[in-house]
């Protein structure tokens, strides 16, 4: 049976397609709440990160290291959070977990881009303390971001 995730991601529904490697999708996230927010799928089936190769680790080692420098010379985050969560996946009946990342970029202080301000207001704890909050931007917007962060990322 396809994983109906995994097809969600190949057709870019659960955002806008950022770039991508042999081995990955980098995907700019549709809620944009933490600005340069991203999810870095697997481009094959896989349900464990105990079954992602050694290729496959070095290619998301390279992604990582450029994906945070890009997005801290377009918009001076402060750190990141990275995770590899899929509980939803197992809500299903069957389950239809597909490996991936959600890459969060965190900031210290308000940040300004296209004359629009964004806040962080969970900064040093996790960004479940503020789930009911999402930010939901025009599709040019967003090309705005995309645009910012391809100027630095290096993929």
């Amino acid at each position: 049976m396809e994983c109906e995730y995994f097809e969600k991601l190949k057709e870019h529904e659960f955002g806008e397609l950022l770039a991508e490697t042999e081995y990955w999708l980098i995907i700019l996230a549709p809620d944009q709440r933490n600005l340069g927010t991203c999810v870095v799928a697997l481009k094959r089936d896989e349900e464990e990160l105990s079954g992602v190769s050694s290729e496959e680790w070095a290619d998301l080692a390279h992604i990582v290291k450029n994906l945070e420098l890009a997005v801290k010379k377009a918009f001076h985050a402060t750190m990141f959070n990275w995770g590899c969560l899929m509980n939803s996946s197992y809500l299903e009946d069957p389950p239809c977990p597909h490996l991936h990342w959600h890459f969060i970029p965190r900031y210290r202080d308000p940040v300004e881009f296209q004359g629009k301000i964004f806040e962080d207001p969970c900064f040093g704890r996790s960004t479940m303390h503020d789930r009911g909050r999402s930010l939901q931007l025009s599709k040019e917007f967003i090309e705005r971001i995309k645009s910012k962060i391809l100027e630095y990322l290096e993929i």
